[in-house]
């Protein structure tokens, strides 16, 4: 989670957002959409065209499919106050209480949970927010200063297709929108303490390209939500080292070509998807600066009203040549990624759903925000659509391959259909300084 996408956040509470969840959560009326039957994303990969799902979306569509999501939730929570997405080789197993609690999962819930409008205090899910804070917390306050990681706990679905220290990046951004809220209630030291451990993670798994160490299956998302966390604790206050920051962007851009829209999917098990959300991502902070001063020069008729944004416009407002070339750059990656990234022909992934491509559509959509771009609203009302449309009776969402868990699918779906009520925080990050 505003004009319109800032992948992993709302500052405090906004009236809005109480609004919107008071009324989600006082909701009594079932939901009418009949689901799609089949894999969870079926529609996004292939099976329909992506056009006309904003059809579904409406205002009590929405609540009440969040409403749904988040007492599916409530009642996934394990007795530690964690989440989890179970084993990589028991893939099988769907019940929420069967499998062992993680910290990747975890911080996802969370982070549906802040979204949706619960606070440490008030809501009906404040007691599952509250918990899920102190599991985290309580599992990297107990982590082995030497070790690479935040969790004792291996081999998970998430580690595994997304990477290993997975962890660490998704509770990272947890720790940073309850930190950037400043909820009533929290330890803010205890969660600095925390947040600085977790970015010392991220820090020093990040290799000499800006890639993230020991990637799983499609590991370039991982190093994508790296970025992101990276960029939110900047926010936040955490000490984030700048030269780590500019690799891991550099490496999210430079798996595509601006000139001829080739992608690199190396990292990406070959899912142009992957690769691509991962570049718009990166790429959206800086164009979002360098359309503003463009225009901003326009508007002050120092260049021409047709004039593009280009490296050598940038030199002429007054960007130093290196600058000039580097925002420049980031622009036409922005501009001709986000594209690519919407194609049908891109989502079509395996022609089902996992995780990964929840993870990639939410990376997509925040991007937009980060850019306040307009395109936003089309992306936002066409996806909802779709999330709405692939909900499981109980209120869940699962994934067909890869990343099969309803907990985290459930989250991430969440995520995507309330990312208007993070917009404040997702524009924040896209400031340049």
């Amino acid at each position: 989670m505003k004009k319109t996408l800032k992948f992993l956040v709302i500052p405090a509470l906004t009236l809005a957002g109480a609004v919107f969840y008071v009324s989600l959560t006082a909701s009594t009326p079932k939901r009418a959409i009949q689901p799609e039957k089949g894999c969870v994303f079926m529609t996004v990969m292939g099976e329909q065209s992506s056009e006309g799902f904003d059809q579904y979306k409406s205002d009590q569509n929405l609540q009440l499919a969040v409403r749904d999501g988040l007492q599916w939730l409530s009642k996934a929570q394990l007795p530690s106050g964690g989440y989890g997405a179970g084993g990589h080789s028991a893939q099988h197993v769907r019940d929420p209480h069967a499998v062992k609690a993680d910290p990747a999962t975890t911080a996802m819930v969370g982070m549906a949970l802040l979204r949706s409008g619960t606070t440490l205090k008030k809501g009906v899910h404040a007691v599952n927010l509250q918990n899920a804070l102190d599991y985290l917390l309580k599992t990297i306050e107990d982590v082995n200063e030497d070790g690479p990681y935040i969790t004792k706990v291996r081999n998970t679905q998430i580690q595994t297709k997304l990477g290993e220290n997975i962890d660490a990046v998704l509770a990272a951004q947890f720790l940073s929108n309850v930190l950037d809220r400043d909820l009533s209630g929290m330890d803010r030291k205890r969660i600095v303490r925390c947040l600085d451990i977790c970015i010392a993670r991220i820090q020093d798994g990040t290799d000499a390209h800006g890639k993230q160490k020991g990637a799983g299956w499609a590991g370039v998302l991982q190093s994508g939500m790296a970025n992101s966390a990276l960029e939110s604790a900047q926010v936040v206050g955490a000490a984030v080292d700048k030269e780590v920051l500019e690799r891991s962007k550099k490496y999210q851009k430079d798996n595509y070509n601006e000139e001829d829209g080739s992608v690199k999917t190396d990292d990406g098990a070959g899912i142009m998807l992957y690769a691509v959300s991962g570049s718009v991502r990166a790429s959206a902070k800086e164009a979002r600066k360098a359309k503003a001063d463009i225009n901003k020069a326009k508007a002050e008729g120092k260049i021409a009203a047709d004039a593009e944004v280009n490296a050598e416009i940038l030199e002429e407002i007054g960007y130093a040549p290196g600058e000039a070339q580097k925002y420049g750059t980031a622009y036409k990656v922005y501009e001709s990624a986000k594209k690519t990234a919407q194609k049908d022909e891109v989502m079509n992934g395996f022609g089902n759903n996992g995780g990964e491509e929840f993870l990639s559509y939410l990376q997509t959509g925040e991007s937009l925000v980060v850019s306040k771009d307009d395109d936003w609203k089309k992306w936002y009302d066409n996806m909802s659509g779709r999330i709405l449309k692939i909900q499981n009776q109980d209120g869940s969402w699962n994934g067909h391959h890869c990343i099969t868990s309803p907990v985290f699918c459930t989250a991430t779906s969440l995520l995507l259909l309330t990312v208007e009520e993070d917009i404040a925080f997702l524009q924040k990050i896209g400031e340049e300084k």
